[in-house]
């Protein structure tokens, strides 16, 4: 190992920074994976909301995204309050994010159709919305945090691995919902009702605990641009970062169909509904466990190799899901997921871990070519991004199962049954391999970045 790759007791982030940098993504993992997998199950199955207008509706809040996450990502960057540019967005999100998350899992009762439809397109497109205000500048602190290349996948690891706890604890809540559901929709949506507040208690708390103790560069503030078309135009213009982005999209479409599909895959193809949560557990544990595999790995192989591995593993992961319907006994069909989703969550740890890391490198280049330190309208692009290709996947899902002959809580024909698959398999491994072609081009590596931060150093003493 060579001294670049170690964190200099300077550089290194104390470890009690990084748990309070990392605590707040537990409940932000437990909202927005819940969420994420179950609301359409949710709005289809007991709402009895036709999928299709559900699809639209996250459609919808994907082109509202394209306004609220440039924008709360430049305001983060142009805030100068005393608190911070960041950790006053944190604080500020638990408000908006509870009323939120209360507003999708608790519509009324009494509702007409049109009436419940617009609930849950306002409660939807307000609970990404509100998400926004504390991802972007989450992530965003988590980038100033350390300009070491490899202390950053530390960091964002630690972070990942939090994250995806709150994701696993989701899964339980997620059973006790399927369960409430085989008694009947009121249960369902009583016992949705009572998760949403403890849900909401716990993120509030988290978040109170953490804020105190990060500590954001006073350094950084006021190093903005006032134009914030200008931010934009200068990440579209960083080609590392238009490549990142493009990459991302792709990568997210396919990791998206694990939230989306999974009960519909478990249910109607798979035939063991209730095996739903244990499948998202087999890609979730790997996924959180194996952080501490993944930093020295990228280490020694490097970030770029490792997470292109990643990439590939996952999509070969994914394909393999496509040939669930063609084998008739339920034990071989579980086999199937479990080993599949085990190999994709293990290589989902790699891509927790370093793709942050990555993104975090990207923006000390941008300050190399302007001088600037615009972390949240960096992670505003990615955000939006992410959201963008989980959005494109919720839309595919709504018309592919409305078109394909989809029945709600009917057996399904082999028509649909290979709709979901070919969802859940074949595009994620189309979209893998492209977005790992496309990574290989990925030219910002351990040793460019060792050139721009001394450049930087020298450029930061020379202002003094």
């Amino acid at each position: 190992m060579t001294e670049s790759q170690l964190a200099t007791p300077d550089d290194r982030v104390p470890w009690k920074t990084v748990i309070a940098y990392g605590v707040p993504g537990t409940g932000a993992g437990y909202m927005y994976l819940l969420l994420g997998l179950y609301v359409m199950k949710f709005s289809t199955d007991v709402l009895l909301i036709a999928p299709v207008v559900m699809g639209l509706i996250f459609s919808a809040s994907r082109v509202w995204d394209a306004i609220s996450d440039p924008l709360a990502g430049y305001l983060s960057d142009r805030t100068a309050l005393k608190f911070g540019r960041r950790r006053s967005w944190i604080l500020g999100s638990i408000v908006p994010i509870g009323g939120a998350f209360l507003m999708v899992f608790a519509p009324p009762d009494g509702l007409t159709e049109g009436q419940l439809i617009a609930w849950m397109a306002v409660a939807v497109i307000g609970f990404y919305s509100a998400m926004t205000l504390f991802f972007v500048p989450h992530m965003a602190l988590g980038a100033e945090l350390s300009s070491n290349y490899h202390e950053r996948s530390r960091l964002f690891g630690i972070r990942h691995g939090f994250y995806t706890f709150g994701s696993l604890l989701s899964l339980i809540s997620m059973q006790i919902l399927i369960n409430a559901e085989q008694v009947g929709a009121e249960e369902a949506r009583a016992t949705a009702r009572e998760l949403a507040f403890v849900a909401i208690a716990a993120m509030a708390m988290l978040v109170l605990f953490a804020v105190p103790k990060l500590k954001e560069n006073p350094a950084f503030q006021g190093r903005v641009k006032n134009n914030p078309f200008q931010a934009f135009a200068d990440v579209w213009k960083n080609v590392h970062a238009r490549l990142l982005i493009i990459v991302t999209f792709i990568e997210n479409i396919g990791s998206a169909a694990i939230g989306v599909l999974t009960l519909y895959v478990t249910q109607y193809v798979v035939g063991a509904p209730q095996w739903a949560p244990a499948v998202i557990a087999a890609y979730m544990i790997p996924s959180t466990f194996s952080v501490p595999m993944w930093i020295p790995l990228s280490r020694r192989f490097g970030k770029i190799r490792l997470w292109m591995f990643s990439m590939l593993l996952t999509g070969v992961s994914f394909g393999a899901m496509f040939a669930i319907p063609f084998y008739d006994t339920v034990t071989v069909r579980l086999g199937i997921i479990f080993v599949a989703a085990f190999f994709a969550g293990l290589a989902a740890g790699a891509g927790g871990t370093i793709g942050p890391s990555v993104q975090s490198d990207v923006i000390d280049y941008d300050e190399y070519r302007t001088g600037e330190r615009k972390e949240g309208s960096y992670f505003a692009a990615w955000n939006f991004t992410y959201k963008s290709a989980m959005g494109v996947m919720l839309l595919l899902t709504g018309f592919v199962l409305q078109f394909a002959g989809f029945v709600p809580n009917e057996p399904q024909t082999m028509q649909v049954q290979l709709a979901m698959v070919s969802l859940y398999g074949l595009l994620p491994l189309v979209c893998y391999l492209i977005g790992a072609a496309l990574f290989s081009r990925f030219k910002l590596d351990e040793t460019a970045h060792r050139e721009i931060r001394a450049a930087l150093d020298a450029r930061s003493l020379g202002s003094e």
